[in-house]
């Protein structure tokens, strides 16, 4: 959907008809084994960098605690750090996933990208990926802290996964609200073909906001947003719960000083 460009002429379930319809079942799996080999390292890098920047940041200010400032700032700076790990697999799933790929499969595109653009060929979109990750993260760091601190104090454990599974959610609705535009600018950005004297007309990041802002209207700049929402926002929640119950067990595994 992000992908396609002018006025959306279907929503999600008629996306999900015409692909089948034209290009069989089997179409809406294409590009599936680049975003499972990204997901170990791309979640385990957005949470050793929060914590990370969460540390640098408190000592810069001289903050004794997590302030509501603090998180967004800390999210915004783990989503740029996180930028770096995923820009190739995104990528490839971008250039596998585009109607017109010729592509026999995700080593075909490395293959072929490194051969035509060099090694650095593989990180075309790095600015774009890096503000959506950038705003993304700082929605769903900053919404974290807030809900944590409207939500009644938990007592119990059951209580306490509760409350990140409600944080966690709405962090993933907020995130995907902010980034997603900067998501439909991305997969423009890395669907397109380097031609040699042409210069891209989706190039950097906010020109290319406004591009499709002036040309599609405001609605463009949200495609793919309902499959989007329908999977990070959910997901936001069962990430931080999974995230935080492992790490609940190794502290008392591993008892003080680590509690």
């Amino acid at each position: 959907m992000q992908l396609e460009t002018g006025k959306s002429t279907q929503g999600v379930v008629g996306s999900f008809k015409t692909i089948v319809k034209e290009e069989g079942f089997g179409r809406l799996y294409r590009g599936l084994l680049p975003p499972l080999l990204m997901e170990a390292p791309k979640r385990a890098t957005k949470f050793a960098a929060n914590d990370f920047w969460g540390k640098r940041f408190m000592t810069l200010t001289g903050e004794k605690k997590m302030t509501q400032n603090l998180a967004i700032a800390t999210g915004c700076a783990a989503g740029a750090t996180e930028s770096f790990v995923v820009v190739p697999f995104e990528l490839v799933k971008i250039k596998l996933q585009d109607k017109s790929s010729t592509f026999a499969g995700p080593m075909d595109v490395v293959r072929q990208v490194v051969r035509k653009e060099g090694l650095l060929g593989l990180y075309a979109g790095m600015e774009a990926t890096m503000w959506r990750h950038l705003w993304w993260n700082g929605g769903y760091f900053g919404c974290i802290f807030q809900v944590r601190s409207l939500l009644p104090k938990p007592e119990t454990n059951k209580a306490r996964l509760l409350n990140d599974l409600t944080a966690g959610t709405v962090g993933g609705l907020v995130g995907t609200a902010i980034n997603t535009p900067f998501d439909v600018v991305k997969s423009r950005i890395q669907g397109s073909s380097n031609v040699p004297g042409v210069v891209p007309k989706y190039n950097w990041t906010y020109p290319a906001l406004v591009t499709i802002f002036r040309e599609e209207g405001p609605a463009a700049l949200y495609k793919g947003f309902v499959p989007k929402v329908l999977r990070l926002a959910p997901g936001g929640g069962v990430l931080l719960l999974v995230v935080e119950f492992t790490l609940n067990v190794f502290r008392q595994a591993l008892g003080p000083p680590y509690i």
